[in-house]
């Protein structure tokens, strides 16, 4: 008689890494080094521990930027607020009443120029 075998549970907790890293190593700096070799693993996006390592196996440490250019957050901004308001107008619009009424129609109005005034703005900005 032959015995399968039998699909191996996962335990579950934290999965195995492939280069285990236990040693440790002291560095002895003054606060002032400390806070600022913090505030530099931070901006650039790392663990402390990640950016003493790279910084002692390669000596420099390459920052990406990812943050989004200032006028592509605001153009955001503006477009999710406009969503709102169209969600809000067409809600109104398709309920029991089914009427626009003046006040409704004149925020269509604003909410079209808006996005006009935005469509020009992304062309001017990709100029």
């Amino acid at each position: 008689m032959k015995q399968e075998d039998k699909p191996v549970k996962n335990k579950g907790g934290r999965p195995f890494k492939a280069i285990k890293r236990n040693v440790v190593l002291t560095l002895k700096c003054s606060r002032y080094e400390q806070v600022r070799i913090a505030g530099n693993a931070k901006k650039a996006g790392m663990t402390l521990s990640e950016f003493l390592r790279s910084m002692g196996l390669h000596g420099q440490i390459v920052v990406t930027e990812k943050a989004l250019p200032k006028e592509v957050l605001l153009l955001t901004g503006t477009l999710n607020h406009m969503a709102a308001n169209l969600n809000q107008l067409t809600k109104r619009h398709n309920s029991v009443t089914d009427i626009l009424t003046p006040v409704d129609r004149a925020a269509l109005d604003i909410l079209s120029k808006e996005l006009k005034g935005i469509a020009s703005s992304i062309k001017n900005y990709l100029q």
